[in-house]
């Protein structure tokens, strides 16, 4: 089989996943051994955009049901997701890998603010563009600034990176029969109320035909195995 099979490929990290196994924050290492598998998938010309979540720093949402005003809490966390992409990219360029960052919230002295044509730009010439806080907007989660970023750069699949093998019928952290889908619809993902992505994202996708693998990410080279086609994960599509 020919590598890699995608050519532009939009991948969602989660910001728990720049956690490792500290209560909260950012494990270097961690973010090192990512941007490692990254640089690997960068090397066989492909063309990737990012988008981080902030969970590891704030998460707007938990914060909204304690009093916060949610509006207030959405663009705290909006603010944690650029850290994590600051964060990346500096473990990415150490790695020699050129990199820019695009805020949905103007912060021209830390990173460029998104503009598509600009980010199609910086894909074209190989460079990984990290894109934070979110869509800009409260009341819409990093799955859904994902899937819009995805859209906007004509991305052939997003790649959801997550600590499980995939979307099971169930949550397999607390049920052990739980039982893992190969490939499945997005309509029976929608229907099943499975926890893949939120409603909207998983929406915009199928209403965009932009196909969804969820997949594993603390097994080491599973991001260049999705990239070149392998079997892994779950295919959300159709």
């Amino acid at each position: 089989m020919d590598c890699p099979v995608y050519k532009r490929v939009l991948l969602k990290l989660s910001g728990e996943s720049l956690m490792g196994n500290l209560v909260s924050g950012i494990d270097h290492q961690i973010v090192g051994d990512i941007a490692g598998e990254i640089r690997e998938v960068v090397a066989l010309g492909v063309q990737l955009g990012i988008v981080v979540g902030g969970g590891n720093i704030f998460r707007g949402i938990t914060a909204s049901t304690k009093g916060m005003d949610r509006t207030t809490a959405d663009y705290m966390g909006m603010l944690a997701t650029v850290i994590n992409s600051l964060a990346l990219q500096s473990a990415l360029e150490r790695q020699g890998v050129s990199t820019r960052v695009q805020t949905a919230i103007e912060m021209r002295e830390v990173a460029e603010p998104f503009i598509q044509r600009r980010a199609v730009r910086h894909l074209e010439k190989g460079l990984v563009v990290i894109f934070a806080a979110g869509t800009g907007n409260p009341y819409f989660t990093t799955d859904t600034a994902a899937t819009l970023r995805a859209v906007e750069i004509k991305a052939d699949i997003i790649l959801k990176a997550t600590k499980v093998e995939g979307v099971y019928d169930r949550d397999p952290l607390q049920h052990a029969d739980a039982v893992m889908y190969e490939k499945i619809s997005f309509t029976d993902v929608l229907t099943s109320n499975l926890k893949v992505m939120d409603a909207t994202a998983i929406s915009m996708c199928r209403d965009n035909g932009l196909p969804l693998v969820v997949f594993n990410l603390q097994k080491a080279g599973n991001i260049r195995r999705v990239i070149c086609g392998e079997a892994v994960g779950t295919v959300v599509g159709g």
